[in-house]
């Protein structure tokens, strides 16, 4: 199974370089404070495709020997994987939402259509590395009307990362 990278975003201290790889579900982190020696700092898996209750088998994977437990996050299993990214503006904390596209959802994640997407906090340690934050869990499910498929989010009136519309 291809990686898909759905998403890039770089600090606004330019310390670190962030992508999402909304296939596999995980988010790296790299340092790029030296261009010429870019290093990986942190790995966090946050559901996708390959996980202990996915089905999925890795048959060669030259970074993962075994698959991530399936996430669960306040009891609820988190369905899709990472795709949009937001950093907060002091870069203590990264957002990330589950949904890419509908069609591709239905397709990839057919639970999601029932659980609706969520969005996810990773706090983001001052000399690199991830941590989920288990007390943070927006369900875009449970939204009267829903559930509906959470893609994008953004802080009005905030930086270059967060304004896609200047």
């Amino acid at each position: 199974m291809p990686s898909m990278i759905t998403d890039i975003l770089i600090s606004m201290d330019d310390r670190f370089l962030y992508i999402s790889n909304w296939m596999h579900g995980d988010i790296r982190q790299y340092d790029i404070t030296d261009p010429e020696n870019i290093r990986p700092t942190g790995q966090i898996f946050l559901g996708g495709s390959i996980h202990t209750e996915s089905g999925i088998n890795i048959l060669n994977d030259l970074e993962l020997k075994e698959p991530p437990a399936a996430l669960y996050v306040k009891g609820k299993r988190i369905e899709g994987g990472p795709q949009m990214l937001q950093l907060s503006l002091d870069g203590k904390r990264l957002y990330v939402t589950t949904s890419l596209y509908r069609p591709w959802d239905k397709q990839f994640y057919p639970k999601m259509m029932k659980s609706g997407a969520f969005m996810l906090c990773i706090d983001v340690g001052d000399n690199g590395g991830m941590t989920l934050n288990e007390n943070f869990l927006f369900e875009f499910g449970t939204i009267e009307g829903g559930p509906y498929l959470g893609h994008e989010m953004r802080y009005p009136g905030g930086d270059c990362t967060s304004d896609i519309w200047i």
